[in-house]
């Protein structure tokens, strides 16, 4: 086998940073990137990554992130390729400050994990808080460390199993909420997707040969429909383009267990972008939207009910757009998205897209009320929850009878709403009146949604409430409410109820009790963003005499005979129990909801596969 000539390919990578930055530094700075190259080189000659490359390809990645995706100045660069230097070697952050200035200085020393002998929330979560606190007067070690857990993650699959899941689990619970926070919607959705494709190495690819079946299926179809509508502009003299986005696999995911369907059956798993480069003579670029979304509908039929103006409400730093179903000639409602080429490098870049000086300060200034408000939710020493919770905000804007304006996480509830209006009041709520309609309070609320909340002194919190509130400030009040049971021995998480042969992790807590989780399951990957060291690799043994109860919803065309059939398939082919079983019919639709055992999770897969191959059924999705 041919030898790698490492000392080739390190070169080439670092050249690739010097020529991004020979375009936008001057002769000086650029020498000082070329020198902190050169220093970070040597400290790292004796260091291999697991993959048994030289470590200091690690690095060069990082500051090409910085210098080509991020499009920073020297310094970040510099400290990017430094960023592991004072960590991982004898170098100290004195002898940065010495060769290359007090700010690369700070930037090393704010990326430095600190050895501690005591920690005080553990060593995750007190390098989270490190990082965050260091925010005093710009970003920039932000997107070094953003950076730096993005190459990590593109490199993970040279790490093992535990590692892998303790590293997704803090992309997942602080890395990608803080993306998310910085406007940076293409490394959010890189970091995301990477963590799902590690932590479920079986539905990540599912749903990337979904997409590719998809794109094979419908692509001449939507290639026709975004020709038309780029000559029809193109005569209009608004030279734009218009092309198909199909939403990324963990998008995806999360639309399809919140929709309880499969791929097949789900809703907008594309959207058609229309953008240009510069606004019409005489318009601002909101004009031009409107202006092409004027066009659009004089030619194609609008869905009532689906225009979205994301120019003017938009959340911060989010993609600013107009949006609208439009009825393509092959009679599909298609989602058309219309925005400015700024626009969407707005939505990419983020806080970085207006460097102005005012512009970062005002940025700054929000972002520090976010960091206090992270720091007053912590109080309890539930840290990590309060950052995911407050940093991401895929969210919802609902209102008070006054008028006030509330923003909450996309699927929270009543609820929630009630507790931001203060605790006394989410204690002691009983009702909610949701635009004038009498509503319980466990009610998801959408968008611009006028909320209500009745309050009774002898109404306190259902057990279920800490369950389905979804905002910190809610779980927070709750949780002091609810005593947790001490378990022993191996437990199943009820939640995500793992089954053996499927894809597991444990966690093991702090009195010594094993956790089994999926390793989709929500909460263990909140516990390996937290207590890393603590996940193991767990596989649950196949017990022939031990059944597991699992539930399936069937969706199928009625017929003479059908639910016999099910029956039949289930208990005589694949010799399964059943426990449970609830069918209804109308207007020749089916919906039958069935439980039976099995001893793994095989079994589950077998009875699917063979549920699909009876005439009419449609659907099948496990509920349980």
């Amino acid at each position: 086998m041919e030898e790698v000539n490492y000392d080739k390919i390190v070169q080439e990578a670092a050249d690739e940073v010097f020529r991004i930055m020979a375009r936008r530094v001057s002769e000086e700075d650029l020498k000082r990137v070329k020198q902190a190259f050169e220093l970070a080189k040597e400290a790292h000659s004796n260091q291999r990554r697991k993959s048994g490359e030289p470590y200091i390809i690690h690095p060069i990645a990082v500051a090409c992130i910085i210098a080509k995706e991020m499009k920073m100045g020297a310094n970040p660069v510099i400290a990017a390729f430094l960023h592991d230097v004072v960590e991982d070697t004898d170098y100290t952050v004195e002898d940065i400050e010495e060769r290359f200035g007090e700010d690369v200085a700070f930037l090393v020393d704010t990326v430095t994990k600190k050895k501690q002998d005591k920690y005080k929330l553990s060593k995750q979560m007190d390098n989270y808080k490190q990082l965050l606190d260091s925010l005093n007067y710009d970003i920039r070690a932000l997107m070094v460390k953003i950076a730096d857990r993005l190459h990590n993650m593109r490199t993970l699959s040279s790490m093992r199993l535990d590692k892998q899941m303790k590293i997704a689990g803090e992309t997942d619970y602080f890395y990608a909420p803080l993306a998310n926070r910085l406007g940076l919607f293409d490394v959010k959705t890189e970091l995301e997707n990477l963590s799902f494709k590690f932590r479920c190495p079986g539905q990540y690819p599912a749903i990337e040969e979904d997409i590719r079946k998809d794109k094979e299926e419908n692509g001449p179809r939507l290639s026709a429909f975004t020709s038309e509508i780029m000559e029809m502009l193109r005569e209009e003299g608004i030279p734009a383009r218009a092309e198909i986005y199909y939403r990324a696999p963990y998008s995806l995911y999360r639309r399809m267990l919140a929709g309880n369907c499969d791929y097949q059956h789900l809703d907008n798993r594309y959207y058609v972008r229309i953008t240009f480069s510069q606004a019409v003579d005489g318009m601002t670029e909101k004009q031009t939207c409107l202006r092409i979304y004027s066009l659009l509908t004089d030619r194609y039929k609008e869905k009532p009910g689906s225009f979205v103006n994301q120019i003017d409400l938009a959340k911060e730093n989010a993609y600013r757009c107009i949006r609208v179903m439009l009825l393509s000639g092959t009679g599909v409602w298609e989602d058309v998205q219309i925005s400015s080429q700024k626009m969407v490098e707005s939505s990419r870049l983020g806080c970085l897209a207006d460097r102005t000086e005012s512009n970062v300060s005002d940025w700054i200034v929000r972002f520090k009320k976010v960091l206090q408000d992270i720091a007053m939710q912590s109080m309890d020493g539930n840290f990590i929850e309060s950052v995911k919770t407050t940093l991401y905000y895929d969210d919802i804007m609902v209102f008070s009878p006054r008028g006030l304006s509330i923003t909450l996480p996309k699927g929270a509830t009543a609820i929630d709403y009630a507790f931001e209006l203060g605790n006394k009041i989410g204690l002691h709520a009983k009702y909610a009146r949701i635009n004038g309609k009498l509503s319980p309070v466990k009610t998801v609320l959408n968008q611009g949604d006028c909320v209500e909340i009745g309050i009774d002194v002898n109404s306190h919190p259902k057990p279920d409430w800490l369950e389905i509130a979804q905002t910190y400030k809610a779980k927070h009040a709750l949780r002091k409410l609810k005593l947790q049971e001490l378990n022993s021995g191996i437990q199943r998480c009820p939640h995500c109820r793992p089954l053996p042969g499927g894809e597991t992790i444990g966690y093991r807590d702090e009195v010594g009790i094993l956790h089994v989780h999926r390793r989709s399951c929500p909460e263990v990957i909140r516990l390996a963003s937290k207590h890393g060291d603590s996940i193991e690799p767990m596989v649950l043994p196949v017990d022939p005499k031990k059944g597991y109860p699992v539930s399936l919803r069937i969706r199928a065309v009625d017929r003479y005979h059908l639910l016999i059939d099910i029956i039949d398939h289930i208990t005589n082919k694949l010799h399964l129990t059943i426990d449970s079983l609830d069918t209804k019919t109308a207007d020749e639709i089916v919906d039958c909801n069935i439980t039976f055992f099995v001893t793994c999770v095989d079994d589950l897969l077998s009875t699917t596969a063979e549920l699909y191959k009876i005439e009419g059924v449609d659907e099948i999705q496990q509920t349980m």
